[in-house]
């Protein structure tokens, strides 16, 4: 069975095709990948979330990699993937591999590939590690010494880096109570902790480690904070805060228990870091993030960078230095002077101390921003498929309609997938994921009416 990597690493299900025989190819691979590029630094971070057998299988990849000539810094304990992207660029390692299946099911694991800069490893490079691992005839690496295994406790370092990120002083003086579902992830002992280090109350929900993550998925949707909501609602709290199982993706919910969707938040946080930090520079987002960060971008005169989906892409400007934000709509964001990879635990920090300075409850943040730039409405939903339907979309997706539903199309935009802009400003967005057998539909419009007329459109045209 062919090993492939999608957008954020490789994923499968254990004991199926993620098994111990194939962890050991992979990290092989990623190490012939490393020799072969000329890579001088001879250090590796190792990692894993919460997940069945986590332990298990970072142990066997520490030693397969010091068997080939890598020293390993391995973390103790479940660990955020954004903390492993600082471990690497704090010690200057070669790359660093997190087993992960982030918001995936719990019969998955992953293995996320980062390189030298802490960002997730680039297709072409994944391309090349994929050529590897099929390469059976040279699975072996000729090693002339075996690496060192060090294991390594990350968070008192990451502890002092993002407090120098975020405006804590902010949050105390305003004070107040936090609901958090760490959602059985790796989130727990880090977002909750920081918080409670600067004198704040926070009320942990599933501040355990179960691999079943509750029976589903660890993932921070409206759909899985129920509990936090009641919770918000109850004690009153300032915010509901939630990461998913690697605590790369956030979930946010106002004081009265609202959902705030990750696009809402990319663009009143984009506006809030200009306003308070006083920042220049442009915003990235993919191609399936809500136009509302480019209404925002627009009012200040800033530029906006669009990018395909996988937050690989955005990292790139972010070491580049060339925005003050780059989100996805998928729950993923980071900052000028952060890592080149998606933070959940920054995230919510960020919606705390903004709620704190401007003295508002997000919702009233929104409504402001809507004031200012106009209101837009956005949501995804998804078709599950077969290989064999999924190529006949494809096939289908090659041709340029001049409609859909009635609806002229001003614009067809193939970066990733293909999105279909038209003359009002409404857009229709159809890409297969990288990671399951879904085509997913994204859409955004100017009122919740159109919203779901526009959607339904683009179902009624892929099934037509």
């Amino acid at each position: 069975m062919a090993i492939r990597f999608g957008t954020s690493g490789w994923r499968a299900i254990m004991a199926d095709e993620f098994t111990f025989a194939n962890v050991r190819r992979v990290a092989r691979a990623i190490c012939r990948y490393l020799l072969e590029s000329g890579e001088r630094r001879t250090l590796l971070v190792v990692g894993h979330d919460t997940r069945f057998l986590g332990e298990s299988f970072t142990e066997l990849c520490a030693e397969e990699i010091a068997s080939c000539g890598f020293d390993v810094l391995k973390c103790s304990g479940p660990t955020p993937t954004p903390v492993i992207s600082h471990v690497i660029r704090q010690h200057r390692a070669a790359g660093g591999i997190n087993f992960t299946a982030s918001h995936n099911p719990p019969e998955y694991n992953g293995m996320k590939f980062s390189t030298g800069n802490g960002a997730p490893a680039l297709p072409e490079i994944t391309r090349r590690i994929e050529e590897l691992i099929a390469d059976e005839t040279r699975q072996a690496v000729s090693a002339s010494r075996v690496g060192r295994i060090e294991e390594h406790d990350p968070r008192p370092d990451y502890f002092a880096d993002i407090s120098g990120k975020v405006r804590f002083a902010v949050i105390e003086r305003a004070g107040g109570s936090y609901g958090y579902d760490a959602l059985w992830g790796t989130g727990r002992g880090y977002l909750d902790e920081l918080l409670r280090r600067h004198e704040l109350k926070v009320i942990t929900l599933h501040d355990w480690r179960d691999v079943l993550f509750g029976g589903r998925a660890p993932e921070a949707d409206r759909d899985h904070l129920q509990e936090l909501a009641v919770l918000v609602r109850e004690q009153n709290c300032v915010l509901g805060l939630a990461t998913d199982g690697d605590a790369d993706r956030f979930g946010v919910l106002d004081g009265d228990g609202t959902f705030i969707t990750p696009n809402q938040l990319i663009a009143l946080l984009f506006d809030y870091l200009v306003e308070s930090r006083g920042w220049t520079g442009g915003v990235a987002r993919s191609v399936a993030t809500s136009h509302l960060v480019d209404r925002v971008a627009q009012a200040r005169g800033l530029p906006v960078y669009e990018t395909p989906v996988g937050f690989k892409y955005i990292g790139e400007l972010i070491s580049a230095d060339k925005i003050v934000l780059g989100g996805e709509e998928s729950a993923g964001l980071s900052i000028r002077g952060h890592y080149p990879e998606k933070d959940g635990i920054l995230a919510c920090l960020l919606a705390a101390e903004a709620v704190a300075a401007r003295g508002a409850g997000l919702r009233e943040q929104l409504e402001a921003l809507y004031a200012r730039v106009g209101r837009v409405v956005s949501r995804r939903t998804a078709m599950r498929t077969t290989p064999e339907v999924q190529k006949a979309l494809a096939e289908k997706l090659r041709y340029d309609p001049a409609q859909i539903g009635g609806r002229r199309v001003a614009e067809i935009n193939r970066l990733d997938g293909v999105k279909f802009i038209f003359e009002d400003g409404a857009w229709l967005l159809m890409r297969p994921s990288g990671t399951e057998p879904l085509i997913r539909i994204y859409a955004e419009s100017e009122s919740e009416r159109d919203l779901e007329v526009l959607l339904e459109q683009g179902r009624k045209y892929l099934l037509e």
